[in-house]
């Protein structure tokens, strides 16, 4: 069977993280335990999740023309991705801060750069979208660029998977192109008033067909308008750092149902990969290989 190819249309940023025993309040500065510079973006992260669980995977967005950019690119290019859709702007890259505690929780501040300029697909964009099995989006673009590029895979026939992070209100004219939303359980709640996993599932539900929960520790829940939520349970590790699990939750996700796996084996397989992502530092460096994550799988009695 050939490799599935995914189309990420997102952004892409230099994340600067700094470990702290524990994060600082307002006005209280607090001494690191550890520096690091990792190229990251929810665009770029769940590129890399989608290139290492064993898809054909294409980038679309922009850098700017700063030293971080020409960083971003190669680091694409590296873990195998097709840049063909990144665009170079005059000005600064995105990036993010991010502090990550003793804890592995994590808060971040995100600057778009070079991310803010995308408002909208250019020439080109539609055939490398229109080659895809899926289309992945999230909300670090201008709001008018990710409903440009949802309606290019609705048109296309691609089936489009939006992460609505970070939270904001989703305009219907975005969601009438999206096939599965995938929200973590706090930005569930932030969309639709209801702190209840199964209840935000139910409103979410009557707006696009498909919606799938990610609850951190918990593991995922997976809804459609006709038949009963779907629980897949997350494995038990010693995390690290949270930092992009989600991200590669998703770019796993969107591989497996591509290669035809049903959705509770798709959860499990995402499940496997943001397992072995949290026990490592970093975004996209802390991202598994297929192999690992089957091993991971075998050792607890499930088949990839």
């Amino acid at each position: 069977m050939s490799a599935p190819r995914v189309a990420v249309f997102g952004s892409v940023n230099m994340d600067l993280v700094a470990y702290v025993d524990v994060a600082p309040a307002t006005g209280e500065t607090v001494t690191g335990t550890a520096f690091r510079q990792v190229p990251g973006g929810k665009g770029a992260n769940q590129a890399v999740a989608a290139a290492r669980a064993g898809a054909d995977t294409v980038f679309l967005g922009a850098v700017g023309d700063d030293a971080f950019g020409v960083e971003l690119r190669e680091n694409l290019v590296a873990a195998g991705i097709d840049t063909t859709g990144l665009r170079t702007v005059t000005g600064p890259s995105g990036i993010a801060h991010i502090v990550v505690d003793g804890r592995a929780g994590n808060s971040i501040i995100v600057v778009p750069g070079a991310n803010g300029e995308v408002v909208g697909t250019v020439a080109g964009d539609r055939e490398l979208i229109g080659g895809a099995d899926a289309l992945l989006l999230q909300l670090e673009l201008p709001m008018e660029a990710v409903v440009a590029a949802a309606r290019a895979g609705r048109a296309l026939g691609v089936p489009v998977h939006l992460t609505p992070a970070p939270a904001r209100e989703l305009p219907d004219e975005l969601l009438e192109s999206v096939d599965v939303l995938i929200p973590n359980e706090h930005e569930a709640a932030a969309i639709t008033g209801r702190t209840d996993p199964r209840e935000a599932m139910t409103a979410l539900l009557e707006r696009v067909p498909e919606v799938l929960i990610t609850l951190g520790g918990e593991g995922s829940l997976y809804g459609t308008r006709d038949a009963e939520p779907v629980h897949a349970p997350a494995l038990k590790v010693e995390a690290v750092d949270t930092t992009a699990a989600g991200d590669t939750f998703c770019g796993s996700f969107a591989v497996a149902r591509a290669e035809g796996a049903d959705p509770r084996e798709a959860m499990r397989f995402a499940a496997a990969a943001a397992a072995l992502s949290v026990q490592r530092p970093g975004a996209s460096s802390s991202m598994a290989s297929r192999a690992e994550v089957e091993d991971l799988l075998r050792s607890h009695g499930r088949s990839a």
